[in-house]
């Protein structure tokens, strides 16, 4: 399989990852209740046998049930992968130690010497400044726990903040991890991705199907139950609003046999520097996400679908 590069840190990836922040969490995504640990593992399975290895994780994600199921399972397959987790600097984490700390309980979880990519999941204000984040960060390279470092749902100026602070030490901003989809498209009028593509910094595009709006799963007549229920864009007038995009994802979907949600993901693999990272919970999730790579969109398709919304 064809791989890429994070930013310009020559770590290599699949062009497709997949999210894990439904893996433990019972709270939004009904962990142990519409599915369980059996469920991931041949989710797992089914990717790591599609050739599709790059996993991103977080601590808080199940409060570390997602870091503890993607280590096990690593345990068990012994298969290679590159795993990307997160650490959220909460208020009363104000001390270098903190994310020091932070990293060594990912590693016990995930049972691994070292993280591919770890990254600043919020950037929320701190006691500890950025740069004193930035530096603690460098430290773990520095030591061979981390291998790259990277940030999540920075603005632009702030993520050029953190590639001037680390370019201090020598080390590469390798990504920004953002929401980003077809109808989710604010980093290219907000100076994100701009920055991004300036800086070299690779976009992870979070929630790149829209939390399914995008997979014509849910119309008008057939909307959500749950927590989709309460987001405006999957009630009545956001889902027909979405319509003339789905069905022009319909048309290019039959045109290269595809479903529209494999369409949707390709377009965002078309775009430079950018990588989408669905969320999987089970091994069809995996098949149908993995329908997006292996062809692409002319330029021209690319285009019409970006027009289209």
């Amino acid at each position: 399989m064809a791989t890429t590069t994070l930013g310009t840190t020559g770590i290599e990836v699949t062009p497709i990852g997949f999210g894990t922040w439904a893996w433990g969490d019972s709270l939004f995504w009904g962990y142990g209740k519409d599915y369980g640990e059996a469920d991931l593992k041949l989710a797992f399975q089914a990717a790591t046998n599609k050739g599709i290895t790059f996993l991103d994780t977080a601590e808080i994600y199940g409060f570390g049930k997602s870091e503890e199921l993607l280590g096990k399972f690593i345990k068990e397959t012994n298969a290679t992968t590159q795993i990307a987790s997160k650490y959220m600097p909460l208020p009363w984490r104000f001390r270098s130690e903190d994310l020091a700390d932070a990293v060594t309980a990912s590693l016990k979880r995930l049972r691994m010497p070292s993280i591919d990519l770890y990254q600043v999941h919020w950037p929320f204000p701190s006691l500890l400044s950025q740069e004193g984040l930035m530096n603690a960060l460098a430290d773990e390279v520095e030591q061979g726990r981390i291998r790259a470092i990277g940030v999540s749902n920075y603005n632009a100026e702030q993520m050029r903040e953190a590639h001037k602070l680390l370019a201090k030490r020598g080390i590469p901003l390798a990504v920004n991890q953002m929401r980003y989809s077809l109808v989710t498209r604010e980093i290219e009028s907000n100076g994100v991705m701009a920055a991004a593509r300036e800086l070299d910094v690779t976009i992870l595009a979070y929630s790149p199907l829209a939390q399914g709006l995008l997979t014509g799963k849910y119309t008008a007549t057939n909307p959500p139950s749950g927590a989709r229920s309460m987001d405006q864009r999957f009630k009545g007038a956001g889902l027909r609003k979405v319509q003339p995009l789905l069905e022009k994802l319909s048309e290019l979907g039959e045109k290269y046999g595809k479903t529209q949600a494999q369409v949707a993901l390709n377009w965002l693999i078309c775009q430079p520097g950018v990588i989408p990272i669905p969320g999987i919970k089970s091994a069809a999730q995996v098949e149908q996400n993995a329908g997006a790579l292996g062809w692409e969109l002319s330029a021209t398709e690319v285009a019409e679908l970006s027009q289209n919304y």
